[in-house]
């Protein structure tokens, strides 16, 4: 079940500029005790794939038509060689944080590192942080 929404968000393609603009957006799931987080991941792949989105492992950060992503799991660390949680870049990416920190600014990140949402977004350069446009709606 869906439990939060934060806003959308614009900004420059990562990885691979030679694309248009994305717009990212986190979700809150209520999740019953029996899903894990491979059952989600597997979700996450067919709701892409269903959308028109196919991987070219020679552009992994070029132009897709929809990419989901597991940031966090409760308080669940996991680390697989194709599912990683909390998300391994979360703490770099002001594009994941913002729309993150909206929805759930207190969370804390069970990376090691400590800390929330809200102190991990607090880290990242205003320069990172100054290229998401909140988009409109």
């Amino acid at each position: 079940m869906l439990t939060a929404v934060s806003p959308v968000y614009e900004t420059p393609p990562w990885g691979d500029a030679a694309q248009p603009a994305y717009y990212n957006q986190a979700v809150a799931l209520a999740l019953g005790p029996s899903w894990s987080p491979r059952q989600l991941l597997s979700a996450l792949l067919a709701i892409e794939s269903s959308l028109g989105r196919v991987r070219d492992p020679k552009r992994p950060f070029g132009p897709r038509t929809l990419d989901l992503d597991i940031l966090l799991f409760g308080q669940l660390r996991l680390d697989e060689p194709d599912l990683v949680i909390p998300h391994p870049r979360l703490r770099q990416r002001a594009f994941v944080l913002v729309p993150l920190a909206d929805i759930g600014a207190l969370l804390p990140i069970p990376d090691g590192q400590g800390g929330s949402v809200a102190a991990a977004l607090a880290e990242i350069s205003s320069k990172e942080a100054g290229k998401i446009v909140r988009a409109t709606e």
